[in-house]
């Protein structure tokens, strides 16, 4: 029987599969139960879909599709045959580059979690920065990305992130990584290119990994990665019993420990 022989069969599976699910053209034009800020500029091609809202000086470029429900803040831009599926929000200063793709219920561009104690009550560190997404990158259902403190918070080209994921201000995503489900990012982070994130890993802010470096699922990332390579620190599942004596043993390490080193010097 007829059949193809590819040196990536995932990578030609996925492009034949897109044959079978074509991207819907775009029906140009602002829906009549849409609201867009006298100032805000609208390209002739672009879709706005019903119960958007455009706010004031934004740009809508040419293919870019605005589904139901979208909100569109004050100063954002949505680049080229981008996507926002449906009730996404842009709240200021995001600026989207070509066709990015915003799946429901992400949110750009809100307020950092910056926090200063004064007196025994927190005062809030206003978020001045925007948020740059770079051209081809897609954005999963329910992520937030936080805007910049001062400087912007960046994902370069081609960045994957999944559902529900947490990226905070200042932080900065390099090209071409991919980022699993329920992952967070603290804020300042520098993660680099073609890097892989598994699914519900921690990173702490203000550290930085490099180039090509996969962290798998349920890890706690708590300084610098300086190598390419793969790392772990999840704990795999075991049965119940013996996570309860491994528990119970974890405690008595340092004890341990120390008895070994004193036998080990006499």
């Amino acid at each position: 029987m007829p059949c193809l022989v590819a040196k990536s069969p995932y990578t030609a599976f996925a492009r034949i599969a897109a044959l079978f699910e074509p991207a819907a053209a775009p029906v140009p034009g602002v829906h009549a139960l849409a609201t867009v800020d006298p100032t805000a500029e609208v390209d002739a091609g672009a879709e706005v879909g019903p119960f958007c809202s455009i706010g004031a000086r934004s740009r809508i470029a040419a293919g870019a599709v605005l589904g139901p429900g979208c909100v569109v803040g004050e100063d954002c831009v949505v680049g080229p045959a981008s996507v926002l599926v449906a009730r996404v929000t842009l709240v200021a200063r995001v600026r989207l580059g070509a066709r990015v793709r915003v799946h429901p219920g992400a949110v750009l561009g809100a307020d950092g979690f910056g926090l200063a104690m004064d007196a025994g009550h927190w005062i809030k560190v206003p978020q001045l920065g925007g948020v740059v997404v770079g051209d081809d990158c897609e954005i999963g259902a329910n992520t937030c990305i936080d805007r910049g403190a001062i400087e912007d918070t960046v994902l370069a080209e081609d960045v994957r992130l999944d559902n529900l994921i947490q990226v905070g201000h200042n932080v900065r995503i390099g090209a071409h990584t991919a980022v699993a489900g329920c992952t967070a990012i603290a804020g300042s982070a520098r993660i680099g290119s073609y890097c892989l994130i598994g699914g519900a890993v921690g990173i702490t802010g203000h550290l930085e990994v490099c180039d090509r470096v996969t962290v798998t699922a349920m890890s706690l990332v708590t300084q610098s990665i300086t190598e390419p390579g793969e790392y772990s620190s999840g704990m795999p599942v075991q049965e119940s019993r013996q996570w309860r004596r491994n528990g119970a043993r974890f405690r008595q390490l340092d004890q341990l420990a120390r008895k070994i080193g004193a036998l080990s010097k006499d």
